[in-house]
């Protein structure tokens, strides 16, 4: 067994050099994944244990922290009514895509509402894990958008507003880093993860952690710092969580919904996209800060495209951000209600 999981590692890591090379966003997460599908279709007994995957949700809960920043705080206070308008209505277009797949038996049960759900793409499966759907084919179906999505914006970014992205920095794996403040933050983020299991708070491992670090982030009380190699690792963790699970049979029956996952994604951009230019149209704001606003791609990716483009950057991680933690509290109330309308 050291064996194997030396080997998936090696798998992973190669797996992860490749995609980062190629661009693709989130690479450390689809790395570990695709390793972990490749073992898992051939017949590897492996899997990760509970402890270690909460605590993954716990850094994971660290690093949408880090994101809610002062400026974005501000910039949503200045206009939150259409910041909530424009969430709600995204919520509810990608709800209604994930009943009509789930009504049409594309995916099996509510796999489909949280595979459409237009959150973060690791968070969307783990609630999915959390919440009783099939986090492997919840793991397909975002991950195959998520590309799409950062593939289109990227492309539009560059040719239809004429911005040209930056090169990626180079990754530093082990920068200096504040012991004290890293031990003080992961203790923080692990007792909130725990408790949110023992009060069984829905999808409590990675809410509270949110809420908690967020919040003595907002008030100076605590400095969120998450080297790359805890990331590697915590998105390891999350990826092969997902990709151990795969059989063929499970693998199939993705490679069969293929055409109507990505059809799905072409409806959403194309949706998002007639909502961005209804921002441009009725509130003045420029094409291409609209656009990665409404954007329905991972929150990571399109901060990586925004703060390399000449965009309002805390509009688009505002709506953004906002969005995600909506979805993530919304979501198992939504998918609650759609399965009790299902056949």
């Amino acid at each position: 067994m050291p064996l194997r999981w030396a080997l998936l590692v090696a798998v992973s890591a190669l797996a992860t050099t490749i995609m980062e090379l190629a661009g693709l966003p989130a690479a450390l997460l689809l790395g570990a994944m695709a390793a972990g599908i490749a073992f898992g279709v051939n017949g590897a007994r492996m899997s990760v244990p509970r402890g270690p995957f909460i605590a993954a949700e716990a850094v994971l809960a660290c690093l949408i922290a880090r994101a809610i920043n002062p400026d974005i705080v501000e910039t949503f206070a200045s206009g939150w009514v259409l910041f909530l308008a424009f969430v709600l209505v995204i919520i509810a277009a990608t709800s209604f895509m994930g009943y009509v797949m789930a009504r049409a038996q594309v995916m099996p049960g509510t796999t489909a509402i949280w595979g459409t759900s237009a959150g973060g793409a690791a968070a969307m499966l783990m609630l999915a894990e959390e919440n009783g759907a099939d986090a492997r084919l919840v793991g397909f179906m975002q991950y195959v958008r998520v590309v799409m999505v950062a593939t289109a914006a990227s492309v539009i970014a560059a040719y239809g507003f004429g911005a040209t992205p930056g090169a990626g920095e180079a990754i530093d794996w082990f920068a200096p880093v504040d012991w004290i403040n890293l031990a003080f933050m992961l203790t923080v983020a692990l007792a909130s993860a725990a408790a949110g299991q023992v009060l069984r708070i829905p999808s409590g491992a990675l809410l509270l952690p949110i809420v908690t670090t967020s919040a003595l982030h907002a008030m100076g009380w605590l400095e969120i710092e998450l080297p790359e190699w805890l990331l590697a690792i915590s998105f390891a963790l999350i990826g092969w969580r997902v990709g151990l699970d795969f059989t063929r049979r499970i693998l199939r029956h993705a490679a069969h919904a293929l055409p109507a996952i990505i059809a799905s994604a072409l409806v959403l951009i194309l949706f998002c996209g007639g909502l961005g230019y209804t921002l441009t149209v009725i509130f003045g704001i420029d094409g291409l800060t609209a656009y990665l606003a409404t954007s329905p791609g991972g929150l990571d990716s399109v901060a990586i495209i925004a703060a390399s483009t000449p965009v309002d950057v805390p509009f688009v991680m505002a709506l953004q951000t906002v969005r995600l933690i909506a979805i993530m509290m919304l979501g198992p109330w939504i998918a609650r209600l759609i399965a009790r309308r299902l056949p």
